[in-house]
């Protein structure tokens, strides 16, 4: 446990003259606060504050600039964002012809027989039409390549790729996956959800160096948007990297690393022999899957899709299997996270929620429903009442609003992405990016929390905009929400006396701006224990963009 600030201790960084948002109830609004070592010493006025400071405080006059706790992004690929860094940059390639040529152009610089992967493509750019492996052939002769959409949820193999993965003709489709064919029955390179183990299972591995580069890139990346707490959706070898760093003292963010549910007794058999963690790198999460995604058409909805009226998605496991974990997690104490998207998904995991607390009996479990995208309007209140978490991830709503009617129809797009629904049902928020999918960008999702503008800018008012929240609800989200959703709330999410100096410096007051400037709005500085790990134009600094 660490320690409490000492009286004993100097102030070591005072920052004053700032708009401090506490996020604390009982003192909403501040102009200054005291660190002593990695804790918050005091909240007070700037004059209160200055009277703490010694020749060796550093004294930050933030000149009106807008002081948060630090922003916690409570569901992120931690890893993979760094890997994607250094990968083929795909997100915003906007026709076929442009996707190809970037292709073309990382492959020339990549070592024969190398493996590419990454990628993020989103082919909603271009119209709809699913990339195909013939688009890319001629352009990759002496690599693998296998990248992904950037939901994750369905990846695009060249020939190479499905050559040493055995994929043919003759390989058969995988339970809760797809392997796209063409009309003679040929895969077209496309592999949706569970059918992509096929092809994973044969891409080399990284080394334990090339991880914590990744992880180091990942951690100045994310500081440079305001970013001092993530929490990971990932494996037990992230959960060894995290450790590593921890161990070394490189980490600059804190962690709560989640690993698979069906991992569930191992977890159970970590905790007992070692416990939970310290403040850096926090274990008892779990995470599973109910269903793929929207983009993919792999979410799972009790009615088939508008634009696919043969498809309402699929579940990628059983609700029996995922009965069995979240029990046998619940009863070993542990925290169970589900991904689930569709409203077929989000009503079972629901379902499985209220039977095991009823089976087990009460006590402090915060179940969490990732994503939560499609709720039908009877389970919104079941958040609430069950006590489960929705943690959701702003950025997706005004990028999916761009193309998401066409394929759930206007009817269900009401309760698309149901902030406001939620709140005011009672439920709690936790808000995240899902980076790699998305940019780990709090200021980004505050906008799209709270205007709703779609990327496209075809939305000036909002798309859904009775779900559009205030600022203060989205930051309450980004920071107080994410502690809460991993248990840490005692010791961050808020400006509070004795709690981790975690602090987020942004050059504008979010609260008294147009909602629609707020994109524009920057990080100053970033600091976590008490350390600041970014600092705006300062050498060494990661940049913003």
């Amino acid at each position: 446990m660490m320690h409490r600030p000492s009286a004993g201790e100097p102030v070591s960084l005072a920052i004053v003259n700032a708009r401090v948002w506490t996020g604390d109830p009982r003192r909403p609004w501040a102009d200054a606060v005291a660190v002593r070592g990695e804790r918050i010493a005091a909240v007070g006025s700037s004059a209160e504050v200055r009277k703490m400071a010694v020749s060796t405080t550093r004294v930050v006059d933030a000149k009106g600039q807008m002081l948060v706790p630090g922003f916690q992004d409570s569901h992120v690929h931690f890893i993979d964002g760094g890997f994607r860094l250094a990968s083929v940059q795909l997100r915003d390639a906007r026709t076929p012809a442009e996707f190809i040529a970037r292709v073309k152009a990382f492959a020339a610089t990549q070592p024969k027989g190398s493996w590419i992967t990454g990628g993020d493509w989103d082919h909603e750019q271009w119209g709809g039409e699913l990339p195909q492996r013939s688009w890319i052939d001629s352009v990759t002769p002496d690599n693998p390549v296998w990248i992904n959409r950037l939901d994750g949820h369905m990846s695009l193999a060249n020939s190479a790729a499905l050559r040493a993965a055995g994929v043919t003709r003759s390989t058969a489709d995988v339970a809760g996956g797809t392997i796209v064919r063409d009309a003679s029955g040929e895969p077209t390179g496309i592999l949706k959800d569970n059918a992509s183990w096929l092809v994973d299972q044969h891409v080399p591995p990284p080394s334990e160096a090339q991880n914590d580069r990744a992880l180091d890139a990942a951690t100045r990346y994310v500081a440079a948007r305001g970013v001092t707490s993530v929490h990971n959706m990932g494996t037990w070898d992230d959960l060894a990297t995290f450790e590593r760093a921890r161990a070394a003292g490189r980490l600059i963010t804190r962690i709560y690393a989640v690993v698979p549910l069906a991992s569930w007794a191992r977890l159970r058999d970590t905790v007992a022999a070692r416990g939970h963690g310290d403040a850096w790198v926090r274990i008892g999460g779990l995470k599973g899957f109910v269903d793929g995604s929207l983009g993919s058409h792999t979410a799972a909805f009790l009615q088939p899709f508008t634009d696919a009226p043969n498809d309402s998605g699929l579940l990628v496991n059983t609700p029996r299997d995922l009965y069995d974990w979240t029990s046998g997690a619940d009863r070993a104490g542990l925290q169970v996270i589900v991904h689930a998207i569709g409203d077929r998904a989000i009503r079972t995991q629901l379902d499985i929620f209220e039977r095991v607390a009823r089976e087990d009996g009460p006590r402090d479990r915060r179940f969490r429903i990732e994503h939560a995208q499609h709720i039908a309007p009877p389970d919104i209140a079941r958040f609430s009442s069950l006590g489960v978490i929705a943690s959701m991830q702003p950025y997706h709503a005004i990028d999916d609003g761009r193309w998401a009617e066409k394929v759930i129809g206007p009817e269900r797009i009401r309760t698309t992405y149901a902030f406001r629904s939620l709140l005011e049902s009672g439920a709690r928020l936790a808000f995240g990016s899902d980076w790699f999918v998305a940019p780990p960008t709090p200021l980004e999702g505050i906008y799209a929390a709270v205007t709703r503008r779609t990327l496209d800018d075809r939305n000036p008012n909002g798309w859904v905009p009775e779900q559009k929240i205030g600022v203060e609800d989205a930051l309450r989200a980004y920071t107080l929400g994410g502690a809460y959703a991993s248990f840490r709330e005692k010791d961050m999410g808020s400006i509070e006396r004795g709690k981790l100096a975690d602090l987020t410096l942004i050059d504008r007051d979010l609260t008294r701006i147009p909602p629609e400037t707020i994109r524009d709005a920057q990080v100053v500085m970033t600091i976590v224990g008490g350390r600041v790990v970014y600092e705006r134009g300062a050498a060494g600094s990661a940049p913003q963009e």
